[in-house]
């Protein structure tokens, strides 16, 4: 497995160099930028900050799973035809990291989590020494990225700086207004009552920020496996405190969370699913859900209307 994954790796990165050697450099007076994210989440920032000056390109779509992201030569090229390249790092694209540092020298590839002060990051409970990767739960951690996208697009292209700046502010805006709607949903819910229980720790930030418990199957990247002992742990959880509903996400599949289910119901628990978030991913473009505003609202909207 390793030497099947050190071929394909450097595979990957031999077509980078040789797209490098044949990638023109974009001209000064392209009409606009072309930007590259990874997952959607950091696409929605670029295109708020971005708006007219800026084409932006989301390489992992609905329902994809960042943590086992595998990048093919499409998306070398993708890449590689990029004026600028945004990814989340904190090894949350841990199949990419090779690829980004080979970037680097190439173009600005920014990862925008790393924006985000250190002694506001959470770490995985299990490894102290890693960082969670999934800030954007976290609307005040998440402003961060928007400041680090305007920032570098200004260092891109400094003639529409105004821009820039003001859709920026106004996006910091409507994430005030966000962030200030989750707390006020989250108060319709008794504190006792304000348990997240789904597939893999992605929600820490969330619980953090908005005061939630939050009890994951798995870690906080889905290569980890889950055991038994995992689904055993869950469901006395689930029938200590009496828990009704458990969340599906979208970007994992529902194997799972079925375990825990059924593990449940042999404890003589019921228990139901008590709806689909957005956690890794965002919704289908062109619906509410396929906002970052959109995905988070639906969230909260779905674990209110669960639990209270």
């Amino acid at each position: 497995m390793i030497r099947r994954n050190l071929v394909r790796l450097v595979g990957i990165l031999l077509i980078i160099s040789l797209a490098a050697c044949t990638n023109k450099e974009v001209s000064q007076d392209a009409e606009k930028i072309q930007a590259v994210t990874t997952i959607a989440q950091i696409g929605d920032i670029v295109k708020n900050v971005g708006g007219e000056h800026v084409d932006v390109l989301s390489l992992m779509g609905p329902g994809t799973d960042p943590h086992l992201y595998n990048a093919v030569q499409g998306d070398i090229k993708k890449l590689n035809d990029s004026d600028i390249i945004f990814y989340n790092g904190l090894s949350l694209e841990g199949q990419m990291g090779e690829i980004f540092e080979k970037m680097k020298d190439q173009k600005p590839t920014i990862p925008v989590a790393e924006n985000i002060p250190k002694h506001q990051l959470l770490s995985d409970p299990s490894s102290p020494d890693i960082p969670d990767p999934h800030v954007w739960f976290d609307i005040s951690n998440w402003k961060y990225a928007v400041e680090s996208v305007r920032d570098h697009l200004i260092e891109l292209d400094v003639e529409n700086k105004d821009n820039y700046t003001k859709n920026a502010t106004d996006y910091l805006d409507q994430l005030s207004e966000l962030n200030n709607y989750v707390k006020d949903r989250t108060e319709e819910i008794p504190k006792e009552s304000r348990v997240l229980v789904t597939a893999h720790d992605a929600f820490n930030y969330f619980g953090e920020a908005y005061g939630y418990e939050v009890v994951g199957l798995q870690g906080l990247s889905t290569e980890s496996e889950y055991s038994v002992s995992d689904v055993q742990r869950i469901v006395d959880i689930l029938v200590d405190r009496n828990i009704k509903g458990v969340f599906i996400e979208s970007s994992v599949s529902e194997r799972s969370i079925n375990a825990v289910v059924e593990g449940a119901k042999e404890a003589a628990h019921e228990v139901s699913i008590g709806g689909e978030l957005y956690s890794d991913a965002m919704g289908e473009e062109g619906t509410e859900e396929g906002t970052y505003i959109g995905m988070f609202t639906h969230n909260i909207d779905t674990i209110v209307d669960s639990l209270k």
